[in-house]
C-alpha cells in the first residue's frame, strides 16, 4: 500500500494566506496545482519524531483506492477536484460509504494533525470546505441531507468576544457528522438557557477566554437544572480548567478544540 503524501509545504501555505478572514476559498492558493511530492514540513515542531505526518495519516487511511483518493483530497486541501472524485466514486460506492469512510476519514486526519500542531487553523478551514463540497455531492445522490449523529449547540460566554476556539470546534464537529446550532459569541446566559429548552440539543458547549466571563457557565448549569433540563455541557477555553468545570452540574472539561468530536461522540 502506498504511503499517504502531503502536497503542501508550510512556507508555501503561509505565504498564500495573508488574511483568511478577508478572502474566500476561491481566492486562496490553488492547492490542486501543487505537486504531490512536496511534503508538508512541520518537523520544527515534531523534530526527529518517530512518527512523521504521513505515518500519522496512514493510520486513518481507507484501503479502497477511491475512498483513499477522497480522504487525501480532504487532507491535502484539494477543494477544486474533490467533487469530481466523489462523482467517480459514486459509480461503485454508496453515498454513505463515501461520507463515512472517505470524507470523514480525511477530516479525522486533519483533526489529528491540528491537534499535534502540524496543521493550523487555515488548513482546518480549507479542509472543511473541501469536505463540505464532497458531502454535498454525496448527499445529492442520497436524495436529501444525511442524518446527523446528534445536534450540538455552541456559544462563547456572555461578555466574551473571542470565538476562534468555538469556530474550530464547530468545523471539526460538523465534519464528523454532527449538526451545529451556533449561537455566536457574547451570548447572554438567558439566551443560552432559552435556546437549550426550546431546541433540545444533544450536547451544549461553551468557551471562555476571559476569567471575567467564565462564571456564566455555572449560572447556565444552575438555570438549566431549575428547568429540569439535563444536557452534557462541554466547557473550554483559556479561562477554565478541569477542576472548575467539573465543580458544577453537567460540566465536562475540554482542553482543546480537537478533543471535541471524541467527547461529543460519547454524549450525543
Amino acid at each position: 500500500m502506498r504511503k499517504a503524501t502531503f502536497s503542501i509545504k508550510d512556507s508555501e501555505f503561509r505565504g498564500s494566506f495573508g488574511s483568511l478572514s478577508k478572502i474566500g476559498v476561491e481566492q486562496m492558493a490553488d492547492f490542486d496545482s501543487i505537486s504531490a511530492d512536496k511534503i508538508l514540513t512541520r518537523y520544527d515542531i515534531v523534530v526527529e519524531s518517530s512518527e512523521k505526518p504521513e505515518d500519522i495519516a496512514e493510520q486513518y487511511m481507507p484501503e479502497n483506492p477511491l475512498l483513499r483518493q477522497i480522504a487525501e483530497d480532504v487532507m491535502n486541501l484539494k477543494f477544486k477536484v474533490i467533487e469530481q472524485h466523489v462523482q467517480e466514486a459514486l459509480k461503485t460506492l454508496t453515498p454513505e460509504e463515501i461520507i463515512e469512510n472517505g470524507l470523514l476519514a480525511g477530516m479525522d486526519i486533519v483533526a489529528e494533525l491540528y491537534g499535534r500542531g502540524i496543521y493550523y487553523l487555515p488548513h482546518v478551514m480549507v479542509a472543511s470546505d473541501a469536505m463540505t463540497r464532497g458531502t454535498k455531492v454525496a448527499e445529492a445522490a442520497l436524495g436529501g441531507e444525511r442524518k446527523y449523529k446528534g445536534v450540538v449547540m455552541m456559544h462563547a460566554a456572555e461578555g466574551d468576544p473571542h470565538d476562534i476556539g468555538k469556530n474550530i470546534a464547530a468545523v471539526l464537529l460538523k465534519s464528523n457528522g454532527f449538526g451545529i446550532i451556533d449561537l455566536g459569541k457574547d451570548v447572554l446566559v438567558d439566551t443560552v438557557v432559552d435556546e437549550v429548552v426550546k431546541q433540545k440539543p444533544n450536547v451544549l458547549t461553551g468557551t471562555a477566554l476571559m476569567t471575567t466571563t467564565m462564571s456564566a457557565f455555572p449560572r447556565i448549569a444552575n438555570r438549566l437544572k431549575e428547568h429540569g433540563v439535563e444536557v452534557p455541557f462541554i466547557c473550554a477555553g483559556g479561562a477554565v480548567n478541569r477542576e472548575y468545570v467539573e465543580s458544577y452540574d453537567m460540566g465536562i472539561y475540554s482542553a482543546k478544540a480537537a478533543e471535541g468530536p471524541g467527547l461529543v461522540n460519547g454524549k450525543a
